[in-house]
């Protein structure tokens, strides 16, 4: 009888590592499958990365960016006085940037600048989507990802300027949507062709669909806004060399230009007001809570963008809020 107990016991511990050991699948313990073929290496590492290419064989973001350090991110996101509860997840976030990370985001670079990409990108998210405030339970920066839609739209957000390019469809509404919001019928038109997803006639998927939601911002992080402009991926990592002008326009690489490149003077250029401050310090405690620190932001006119002059001064393109 005491056998069987035990065995019992055994059993069930056995069933929980099972159940613990499939969670943690879909994070860094996937096993990567390694294969050669006429010299070169090739890998394959499940969900986030498959297909057998060279690039699975790299540093990926499930690596060093796991569940429980987006459930530390995001904790009152599932609260019940959050208003898209259930919505968000590590699973959708991953899925989004797997089709981003080939061409860099979160694995440009070592180690650290891939994990501070992260926290900078979400601390835009978190900024963005947040329904925290001075004295909210966990903190004012702990309700990130509280939304994912404009909860009371002053206006539908069609520009009849872009009906030839971009035509609202009647009875669309392009009001605010997403983890970094889309707004305005141009913008939908613009992440919808890229993803190949007709969000002009139907914008309401993105507030549908988590996967989708962090596309459109992954896709808008790593796009510019103009040609002759660097995207705010590039302009975080390092790729983009600033020209004379740039640099008598203060506008030097890093977090602060970032939100010069999504907001424009909705927020820079303006000193230290609070809806830069907020950005930024979403940043700054994702760095803490990822364990990288906040003290590798670097100084106040790499973090901010206080006294940067917009690239697109006055300009709906130069923003998506």
């Amino acid at each position: 009888m005491e056998m069987a107990k035990r065995n019992a016991v055994v059993a069930m511990a056995l069933a929980v590592l099972a159940v613990a050991a499939s969670v943690e699948g879909q994070n860094s313990d996937v096993k990567t499958l390694v294969k050669y073929k006429h010299g070169k290496k090739y890998c394959d590492k499940g969900w986030e990365c498959k297909g057998w290419s060279t690039y699975c064989c790299n540093l990926t973001i499930t690596d060093y960016f796991q569940t429980y350090q987006f459930e530390n991110l995001f904790s009152k996101r599932n609260s019940p006085v959050a208003h898209a509860v259930g919505f968000w997840d590590y699973h959708s976030f991953i899925a989004a940037a797997a089709l981003f990370e080939p061409v860099g985001f979160g694995t440009t670079g070592n180690k650290t600048l891939q994990m501070m990409e992260i926290a900078a990108f979400l601390g835009h998210v978190g900024s963005k989507t947040s329904c925290g405030y001075g004295v909210a339970t966990g903190g004012p920066f702990a309700w990130g990802l509280c939304y994912n839609h404009e909860m009371s739209p002053m206006q539908s957000y069609c520009d009849d300027y872009f009906k030839l390019t971009y035509p609202c469809t009647p009875g669309a509404e392009y009001y605010g949507r997403g983890a970094i919001p889309i707004f305005w019928n141009y913008n939908y038109g613009a992440v919808g062709e890229a993803l190949k997803v007709d969000l002009l006639s139907h914008p309401e998927y993105i507030e549908q669909n988590a996967t989708l939601a962090f596309q459109a911002a992954i896709w808008r992080w790593m796009t510019p806004i103009k040609k002759s402009q660097p995207s705010a991926h590039d302009a975080f990592v390092g790729n983009w060399k600033p020209t004379k002008n740039d640099t008598m326009e203060n506008r030097v690489p890093g977090f602060g230009t970032t939100m010069n490149i999504l907001y424009g003077d909705g927020v820079c250029g303006q000193g230290d007001v609070d809806s830069m401050n907020n950005i930024v310090s979403h940043y700054l405690y994702y760095l803490d809570l990822l364990g990288v620190g906040r003290e590798q932001a670097g100084p106040h006119d790499i973090l901010t963008c206080a006294e940067q002059v917009p690239f697109n001064p006055s300009s709906k393109a130069a923003s998506t809020s």
